[in-house]
């Protein structure tokens, strides 16, 4: 497996425990539903949608040896992901995610990554002393990072000659931690991928849309970008060119893990050759029909 992995998925690997109901909610209320937990995290969620999508991901991050990670572990291992430079660390305890949703909204999450950012740069081992890669003969596939790792981590790999060949593709994993990803601005061979809010918090611009958050990243230095915006056009934008499409018009009933399945089926899309408003295109269709179906509600 690991030897055909083409795209290597780095950060949070943990736990999704995930409260759902059908009714609205706002702070302090109490509503019937639905609560599950499943693999996710960033990383991961864009391993399992590459999975789908044909191409053989592995997985650099790190679990506990307790139980939690165990089971994680091989739940991963069962969906084909490759585990194999998975850090394990009985010092540390698997990482997990809390969050609410109604009616397809998030009304409010917690992501528990200490263990991820106490681990730090030796997730980053096997491409250093000769496992997957090493300074002498660096990765040049594709690289998934999200960032959940810590802001010296981030810029370490901005840095790093290990990275220098890598097609790095950047999520920020949230609007509180996009900002951690600046250091990626002006970087030649990364695409970052972020929504509206995560746009102007990076850029330090005002951003109102995803044209204008991507013109927004642009004037900021980085040299490409994605940028969603829920319901309306996302964009795709470089220097030299800016692509917008509009999302399927959809009834939401799920929204965590949207924003990583659509970076997922982008890339993937990408990989297998398809030009960039077509594989914009095909993303957004496959978020949307991640977001509309899948989750118990009742």
């Amino acid at each position: 497996m690991e030897d055909a992995t083409d795209i290597l998925c780095i950060g949070s690997v943990l736990w999704d425990v995930i409260g759902r109901s059908p009714e609205m909610m706002i702070a302090g209320n109490d509503r019937p539903g639905r609560i599950t937990r499943a693999p996710g995290g960033v990383a991961l969620n864009i391993a399992m949608q590459l999975s789908q999508e044909g191409m053989r991901p592995g997985l650099l991050s790190v679990v506990g040896d307790d139980a939690a990670g165990r089971d994680l572990l091989a739940a991963c291992q069962a969906m084909g992901l490759g585990c194999a430079h998975m850090l394990i660390d009985a010092d540390l305890v698997t990482d997990q995610y809390m969050a609410v949703e109604a009616q397809g909204q998030l009304i409010a999450a917690i992501a528990d990554a200490h263990s991820l950012e106490a681990a730090g740069a030796r997730i980053l081992a096997p491409l250093e002393d000769g496992r997957l890669a090493s300074t002498g003969a660096p990765w040049e596939g594709l690289m998934a990072i999200d960032g959940n790792l810590t802001v010296a981590l981030l810029g370490e790999i901005a840095e790093n000659v290990a990275f220098a060949r890598a097609d790095l593709r950047i999520a920020p994993a949230s609007p509180g931690k996009a900002e951690r990803l600046a250091v990626f601005l002006g970087h030649a061979r990364a695409t970052l991928y972020v929504n509206c809010e995560e746009a102007g918090l990076i850029s330090g611009r005002p951003v109102s849309c995803a044209e204008t958050g991507a013109r927004a990243m642009l004037a900021a230095g980085a040299r490409r970008v994605l940028v969603t915006d829920g319901a309306r056009a996302a964009v795709d934008a470089t220097p030299e060119r800016i692509i917008a499409k509009a999302p399927p018009l959809i009834q939401p009933r799920r929204v965590t893990g949207a924003g990583d399945t659509f970076m997922a089926a982008h890339i993937a899309a990408e990989a297998r050759g398809v030009a960039p408003d077509d594989a914009l295109e095909q993303a957004l269709h496959t978020a949307a029909s991640f977001v509309s179906g899948g989750a118990d509600d009742a």
